[in-house]
């Protein structure tokens, strides 16, 4: 029996939830309008006709991550298996009315204070390094499963 590698089990979820994401969904319920004619003796018109009632309810569209007006407080995670190895980024607006990116590994890290720079370039900074993180993460996982797969191949002496 092959010993399974816990690492291997963590990668294969996260790569079922980045795989299969859940739509995400807002309802609003409005109002239904009912329409009914007073028919008045000696008017033309059917008094019978059923009321006309719009039950279509309007589904609004939200991002998954809202957008961020003010810099300060803007922040996002790195991918990967475990917390205490996972990257955060998050802006924090100094005393000089600029802004700097903290950005630390774990929750118990010393952040890298990044700065001084505009909010706008801020935010871009988080963007780009969560963007790079997500790649880098993505190409390990392929390398890994791409060697999982060479390596039960060779097992299996197909080599």
């Amino acid at each position: 029996m092959s010993e399974i590698d816990p690492t291997d089990h963590a990668l294969a979820t996260i790569a079922s939830i980045l795989e299969h994401p859940e739509p995400v969904l807002v309802v609003r319920e409005t109002e239904t309008v009912t329409v009914t004619e007073m028919v008045v003796a000696g008017e033309h018109g059917v008094a019978d006709e059923p009321p006309v009632v719009d039950e279509h309810p309007v589904v609004e569209e939200q991002p998954l991550v809202p957008e961020h007006t003010d810099a300060d407080g803007y922040s996002k995670v790195g991918p990967g298996p475990m917390v205490a190895i996972r990257l955060k980024w998050t802006v924090h607006r100094g005393d000089d009315g600029q802004f700097y990116v903290h950005e630390t590994i774990g929750e118990q890290s010393v952040p890298v204070v990044n700065g001084p720079m505009t909010s706008e370039a801020a935010v871009h900074f988080v963007d780009a390094h969560e963007d790079e993180a997500h790649r880098r993460f993505e190409e390990l996982r392929s390398e890994i499963a791409g060697r999982s797969s060479l390596a039960d191949y060779e097992r299996r002496g197909e080599a």
